[in-house]
């Protein structure tokens, strides 16, 4: 069976461009890995500079080293409920008869967790598929997953619908499902800032996926900020010294070859806006290692990705994703 990763966190950390990086890290050295949307934003598209995806497998991107390929799809619940009826009740053209009349609608609207269902099951279709010689077509499957708040009943969604119908296809769909989901070779990884909601969310995400007992994987704190200012500046800025910090500046101001008056002029202009930056950044720095030791205590994998300064392009995924491979992500 194929490895399948399923990518979650909280919205505005950046998970579904997480996601793309590890599907590029993951295929790596000849590796083939399939990129799954689930939330019809197209936001994998966008982030290869691609057209949209149709419900089809596409390949999209060639891995850096190795000349692994990443392969996207972009789940349609409509369409993924075709082909179940499809697959299980041999419906052809009757099928697409029930889109017309809007029965799929329907039924997804009347049955919510249906929608879930058919998604997740897609996924875990191209996990187990294999090629005419019996291999596995991919040997990963990164999934673009739901926000961490629901990330717990969208992936168990199976074992409820298992417990309703008893019998039946759909029973043994929803058992065939919750066994990829539940398997050794799945890991759901959370993505995260260090900041105050986004840890939190993450710490909760967790203790719900272990209470599920769904397989939690890797911790990724994603836009990490650089710490400019070492320890002793650090304890001058937060203690708000400022003559300390004036002569700081005054002295770094002297050897660019300022005289003596002007020197003074500028530092008093400048030397109170500095304090309060450094103050702000002391207290994030502060904040920031108190998120770092909250995700620590969790025990888990971490990796941390820094933040693209000039934001989120094809090069920068590029980027991330070797340093995910740098970081070990792929053992």
């Amino acid at each position: 069976m194929s490895r399948l990763h399923v990518v979650s966190g909280k919205g505005g950390t950046g998970k579904t461009t997480v996601a793309a990086a590890l599907a590029l890290a993951l295929a790596a050295e000849g590796k083939r890995t399939l990129l799954v949307e689930v939330e019809g934003r197209q936001g994998i598209a966008q982030l290869f500079e691609t057209e949209a995806l149709p419900y089809e497998e596409r390949k999209i991107a060639v891995a850096p080293g190795g000349g692994g390929e990443v392969f996207a799809l972009a789940i349609d619940a409509e369409r993924a409920l075709l082909d179940y009826l499809q697959m299980f009740y041999k419906l052809g053209s009757a099928g697409r008869a029930l889109k017309k009349l809007g029965a799929i609608d329907f039924a997804t609207t009347i049955a919510p967790g249906l929608r879930d269902v058919l998604l997740t099951g897609k996924a875990c279709e191209a996990v187990r598929r294999k090629d005419r010689l019996g291999n596995f077509v991919y040997d990963h499957v990164v999934m673009d997953a739901p926000p961490t708040g629901r990330i717990t009943r969208f992936l168990n969604v199976n074992d409820e619908v298992a417990g309703l119908a008893r019998i039946g296809p759909i029973h043994h769909q929803a058992q065939a499902v919750m066994r990829v989901l539940k398997s050794p070779e799945t890991a759901v990884h959370l993505v995260t800032l260090l900041e105050e909601m986004p840890v939190q969310e993450t710490v909760d995400g967790i203790a719900e996926l272990r209470a599920a007992k769904l397989p939690v994987g890797s911790v990724v704190i994603n836009m990490v900020r650089p710490e400019i200012l070492d320890a002793a500046a650090v304890d001058v800025a937060a203690n708000g010294r400022r003559a300390a910090v004036a002569r700081a500046l005054s002295d770094a101001l002297a050897q660019t070859g300022f005289a003596g008056a002007d020197r003074a002029g500028l530092v008093e202009q400048l030397v109170d806006p500095l304090v309060e930056q450094a103050r702000e950044h002391t207290e994030r720095v502060a904040l920031e290692r108190r998120g770092r030791a909250e995700i620590s205590g969790l025990g888990l994998p971490t990796y941390e990705l820094e933040l693209l300064g000039d934001g989120v392009h094809l090069a920068g995924l590029y980027r991330m994703a070797r340093e995910l491979r740098k970081q070990g992500v792929a053992r």
